[in-house]
C-alpha cells in the first residue's frame, strides 16, 4: 500500500507514523506547504519521499488529506479532478458539512470518503506526531452512502489498524456533535486563558498557583489559530448556537452567586454531575 499524505502537521504526521509502524503503508509520500514541514517528517521518518502537490495526488492509492477545513473546501475539488478510478481520497477535518456539499456533485465523489479521527492535542507540527495518538479515540465517516463502498470498507480497516472505533455520521448532523464535544471546549479554554492573563498580570504567579485543575481546562488555549479559526467560521452556525447556551449557563452561575442561592449551587453542581454517566458509558 502507498499512502500520500498531505499535511504533514500532528494528525497526517500521527497517521503516518503508525501506519507504517503497523505495516499497513508500505511507503509513505508527503507533501507540504511548509519546506521546513516537509524536510522535518522526511529527515526524522515520519514520510519516506518529499513530493509535489501534485505527485502527492497522482501516486498514491490512499491519499490523506490533512489540512485545516479551509483549505480542503478549495483542494479537495481539484484533488478529486486528478484521481484514478482507483484511488481513495479522505481528509481529516473536523467541520464535514460544508466539504461533503463542496463537492457532493463531483464526478468522483465516490473516491472520497469523508473521516473525523477524534483525536489529538493541543500541539501542531511534525515534530509534534506521537505513536499511539489514535488508540482506543472513535473515528466518524460521514455520508458513507454518497462513497464508494470498497473504499468505506478500505478506509474502515485503515483507521482500524490505528485501534479506533468507527461511527457513521450525516455530516451536518457531525458538525452539531463536534460543536458541543470539541469546538466550544476550545472556546471555554481560550476564555480562561485570556481571563487569567488579564486579571495575573504577574505571570509567575499564574505558573506557581496553577494546579491540575486549571492546566487541564486551559490546555487547549495552546492550540495554534491557524486551524482553530477556519472551524469556528466553517462551523459558525452551530458554534454560535452552542455558545449562545454555554453563556445561558454561566450567567445562571453568576446570578446564583450574585444572590448568595447555596441551594441553587448545589443544584447546578449536582445536575452538571449527570455527565458523569455520559462519560462513563
Amino acid at each position: 500500500m502507498k499512502l500520500s499524505i498531505i499535511g504533514l502537521g500532528l494528525l497526517g504526521g500521527s497517521l503516518a507514523l503508525d501506519l507504517r509502524k503497523r505495516k499497513y503503508a508500505d511507503y509513505i509520500i508527503g507533501y507540504d506547504k511548509d519546506p521546513v514541514h516537509s524536510a522535518f517528517a522526511k529527515q526524522v521518518g515520519i514520510i519516506d519521499e518529499v513530493v509535489t502537490f501534485d505527485e502527492a495526488v497522482t501516486q498514491a492509492d490512499i491519499i490523506v488529506v490533512a489540512i485545516p477545513v479551509s483549505a480542503v473546501i478549495k483542494v479537495l475539488p481539484q484533488i478529486l479532478d486528478k484521481i484514478s478510478d482507483n484511488q481513495i481520497v479522505l481528509d481529516v477535518a473536523s467541520c464535514k458539512g460544508v466539504i461533503c456539499e463542496r463537492v457532493k456533485y463531483h464526478q468522483k465523489r465516490k473516491r472520497y470518503v469523508a473521516c473525523h479521527p477524534m483525536a489529538g492535542t493541543e500541539n501542531s507540527g511534525p515534530w509534534s506526531a506521537i505513536s499511539g495518538m489514535f488508540d482506543g479515540k472513535a473515528f466518524i465517516i460521514c455520508d458513507a452512502e454518497d462513497s464508494d463502498e470498497k473504499a468505506v470498507v478500505e478506509v474502515k480497516k485503515m483507521f482500524e489498524v490505528l485501534n479506533m472505533n468507527p461511527m457513521f455520521f450525516n455530516s451536518f448532523n457531525h458538525d452539531i456533535h463536534v460543536a458541543y464535544v470539541s469546538h466550544i471546549p476550545h472556546v471555554a479554554s481560550f476564555a480562561l486563558a485570556l481571563t487569567v492573563l488579564e486579571k495575573e498580570k504577574n505571570e509567575k504567579n499564574i505558573f506557581n498557583l496553577a494546579s491540575g485543575g486549571f492546566k487541564s481546562t486551559v490546555r487547549l488555549a495552546k492550540s495554534n489559530a491557524e486551524m482553530w479559526t477556519p472551524i469556528f467560521q466553517d462551523n459558525k452556525e452551530n458554534v454560535l448556537s452552542v455558545l449562545d447556551t454555554y453563556i445561558e449557563k454561566l450567567n445562571d452561575f453568576r446570578q446564583l452567586l450574585v444572590t448568595g442561592d447555596t441551594d441553587g449551587m448545589d443544584n447546578y453542581i449536582n445536575q452538571a454531575n449527570r455527565v458523569k454517566k455520559v462519560l462513563n458509558k
